[in-house]
């Protein structure tokens, strides 16, 4: 067996060894040492967002004439090759370490340093790739930037992706009229273009929420540094990093207008997180429609058919379940999951510093992930190709004793109550009863009784109002 090879790295609290081939140095070792807990490393999103914050101050130091050109140049082109190809396995610091991730801070620091020095130029880890920084404005402000850009490139696309899926299929739904229902009991009826709006109202209400909440996460804690008063960095620094962030990544970036008060706290994460959890409490309401609209198909409502995708069962031949909705009510659950403890960590925010960070920036990225990847599989395995069962949704509609709200103004609640009972009874429709006990004719009834006009809002007097 051949024995892994160490070379000595040297730190303020003394020697140690590390791997040969690492990149990183002393700080990032003592971390592997010191946290082998979950072996859960915090996510590639986020260590980017920190490889791209680096390049930007060494640029803004150069220019501001803190830092030698042929170190910023040193730096500039160690970061731009791990964003071109990033090697995850030099970042492996637990999620679980020290709250202000100043762990995953220098891991960063130290593999740029190295990777920098090997051009000939010394570069320091502290004294050139953080320079004019801390952990504890750039952990923060790697959650801020690195869920921005996830919102951009990946959750609000897949949420539009939703929403314009379900407003495909609702123009050729408008003819089809259902059973309404509440508390899974049946009500009025509702047509299946009113059913699907509602949903896709839903997500956009849902996508405005996120995007109200990106006002706030645009803004950046650099230049704030060790407690929020900018210590040990140039005055310009701030405004700098955030206008060549903003040109780099596309976003409008800013420095908050209260640096101490960003710094010792996650309020706009934990608000993101809520907003994520509303989002994903919206997608398991579509999911679970779709799985009881699909529950059958004999014994259940069977209105539509979802596509089959693999088999259900594997006792039960021919069985098929509604595996994509399933999945996506357990992403919800899961976003629910991370949201509770997101709060519970941004309440971990003492005096000028949250000591949960990393846990925040874990639970944040990946409820961004499962839900934007799990939207898309609602909308192209679930929502673009269900099938309708218009002949089961006619015939469940011709026996709903709930129809006869519609006479409530002709023949009063008390009337229209008996009628509805009989009706439920005796497995009659609302029609055949109503004509026994009321004077209205059969064609009146079918008018009264129409499902269609029954979907539209007021009281109908008349049974010719109906648009």
């Amino acid at each position: 067996m051949r024995e892994t090879a160490y070379r000595t790295e040297k730190d303020s609290m003394g020697e140690l060894n590390v791997s040969a081939d690492a990149l990183y140095g002393a700080q990032t070792q003592r971390a592997i040492n010191n946290f082998p807990i979950s072996g859960i490393s915090l996510p590639k999103r986020f260590i980017h967002a920190g490889i791209v914050i680096k390049k930007a101050a060494a640029e803004v130091n150069r220019d501001l004439k803190l830092l030698a050109p042929d170190k910023a140049a040193a730096i500039i082109h160690a970061a731009d090759t791990l964003l071109n190809d990033l090697p995850m396995a030099q970042f492996p610091v637990d999620v679980f370490q020290t709250g202000s991730a100043t762990s995953t801070n220098m891991n960063i620091n130290e593999v740029i340093a190295n990777l920098a020095s090997k051009q000939g130029v010394e570069v320091h880890p502290n004294d050139h790739v953080n320079l004019c920084q801390s952990s504890n404005d750039v952990i923060p402000s790697m959650i801020h930037l690195c869920a921005a850009i996830a919102l951009k490139e990946q959750l609000i696309p897949a949420l539009e992706t939703v929403a314009g899926t379900i407003m495909q299929r609702i123009a050729s739904m408008d003819a089809i009229c259902k059973t309404g229902r509440t508390h899974l009991m049946d009500a009025m009826p509702i047509r299946m273009s009113q059913e699907l709006s509602a949903w896709a109202n839903l997500i956009r209400e849902n996508i405005a929420r996120i995007q109200d909440t990106e006002i706030r996460l645009h803004q950046l804690m650099l230049g704030g540094t060790a407690v929020g008063t900018g210590i040990n960095a140039h005055p310009d620094f701030a405004t700098r990093i955030a206008q060549c962030l903003s040109q780099q990544t596309g976003l409008v970036l800013c420095v908050p207008t209260a640096l101490i008060t960003d710094l010792s706290n996650q309020s706009t994460a934990v608000e993101l997180s809520g907003q994520l959890r509303t989002t994903a409490q919206g997608l398991h309401k579509i999911a679970n429609d779709l799985r009881w609209m699909n529950s059958g198909p004999i014994a259940g409502l069977g209105e539509i058919s979802l596509t089959a995708l693999q088999p259900g069962s594997s006792i039960m031949p021919g069985k098929v379940n509604p595996v994509i909705p399933e999945a996506i009510m357990m992403v919800a659950a899961q976003v629910i999951g991370n949201d509770t403890t997101i709060a519970m960590a941004g309440q971990s925010s003492n005096f000028q510093l949250n000591t949960m960070l990393p846990l925040i920036a874990y639970n944040l990225l990946q409820s961004i992930e499962l839900l934007s990847n799990g939207s898309i599989l609602l909308a192209e395995k679930s929502i673009a190709d269900f099938k309708v069962n218009e002949k089961k949704m006619r015939q469940a509609l011709s026996l709903n004793p709930i129809l006869v709200t519609a006479l409530n103004p002709i023949v009063g609640y008390q009337k229209a109550a008996e009628i509805c009972k009989q009706a439920y009874e005796e497995e009659r429709s609302v029609i055949d009863v109503a004509q026994e006990q009321t004077g209205l004719s059969r064609d009146e009834l079918e008018k009264w009784l129409d499902p269609r006009l029954l979907t539209h809002r007021g009281i109908h007097s008349d049974p010719s109002e109906k648009d």
